[in-house]
């Protein structure tokens, strides 16, 4: 799954978000790249250096974004003034502290985690990106450190802000994040709909519906959570557990870190650490780091 998921302008600013899910590497999701040869050790003890070296976008809150301080314990980014925060560096702190190593945040495109991984620059890519089949073949993943539901956000004034199913949106003009479940599973179910050109990051997905260009998008449920914060005027509106709900997948749902193919041993780390938590710490550290995303970037 993905692929699930910066904030724009003003949330490319304020969600520079990404998204979660996505079926091709990147995402809400991120890309993924033609698959390599396994690892035969971590990044990390090949180099010896005791560093978890995690990639990801720095502009997909509440996943993650990039900020001017270290305000609410951000991680500065690798060869950068500025500081990493949000839910994924928040889950990327408790698994370096649990391993006893310390963390180094690298800021990449969306585009760039999958390859990134696959090449071994980063020891893994802890980015909202879905569990995809796709991915699987370029990378392993940890078990879920997070369950995306998808939603869908349009303005409050507009014709389908009181829609109760897939099927009510029908004739909608619609978009998402390029490489996202989302635009290339989600809305060819919306019938009839008018899809434009997938956009290259959440923020610009936000942007895209907040100007008009849109009526709606689809993303997953952190994503629009934070997009509300920073676009008061825009409505939510979530399908899950009714009949009129997008077909997805359990794949395309589920958010897990990737690690180069093969690196067993620095998987086996991971999974320690995320099987000492429940859903319910997933779900309360998400909404904290929704509290706190900034509305500008």
């Amino acid at each position: 799954m993905r692929k699930i998921t910066a904030l724009f302008a003003a949330v490319c600013l304020a969600l520079s978000l990404a998204a979660c899910g996505a079926t091709s590497s990147s995402a809400g999701s991120a890309s993924a790249g033609s698959a390599s040869e396994p690892a035969s050790a971590s990044v990390a003890d090949t180099n010896g250096d005791n560093v978890l070296t995690v990639a990801m976008e720095c502009a997909y809150a509440p996943y993650n974004w990039t900020q001017p301080d270290d305000s609410n314990g951000a991680v500065p980014i690798k060869d950068s003034s500025d500081y990493a925060y949000g839910y994924d560096v928040m889950m990327a702190k408790k698994i370096a502290d649990e391993l006893g190593m310390e963390l180094e945040i690298v800021k990449l495109d969306w585009d760039s985690l999958v390859p990134a991984v696959q090449a071994g620059t980063v020891d893994c890519v802890i980015a909202g990106q879905s569990i995809t089949s796709e991915r699987l073949e370029s990378v392993d993943f940890t078990d879920p450190y997070y369950y995306a539901t998808i939603v869908t956000l349009t303005k409050s004034d507009s014709e389908y802000a009181n829609a109760k199913s897939v099927a009510d949106l029908a004739g909608a003009t619609a978009t998402s994040q390029l490489n996202t479940i989302w635009y290339t599973v989600c809305l060819p179910q919306i019938p009839e709909a008018n899809i434009l050109p997938a956009q290259e990051s959440a923020p610009a997905m936000l942007v895209a519906l907040n100007s008009g260009a849109c009526d709606i998008v689809v993303t997953d449920m952190p994503t629009g959570k934070g997009a509300l914060v920073a676009y008061p005027d825009f409505t939510l509106l979530d399908f899950a557990g009714t009949d009129g709900d997008y077909e997805v997948s359990e794949e395309e749902i589920n958010i897990g870190i990737s690690v180069q193919k093969g690196n067993t041993e620095l998987l086996d780390k991971l999974n320690s650490v995320l099987s000492t938590m429940t859903t319910d710490d997933f779900d309360a550290m998400m909404e904290e780091a929704i509290s706190v995303q900034p509305l500008s970037n």
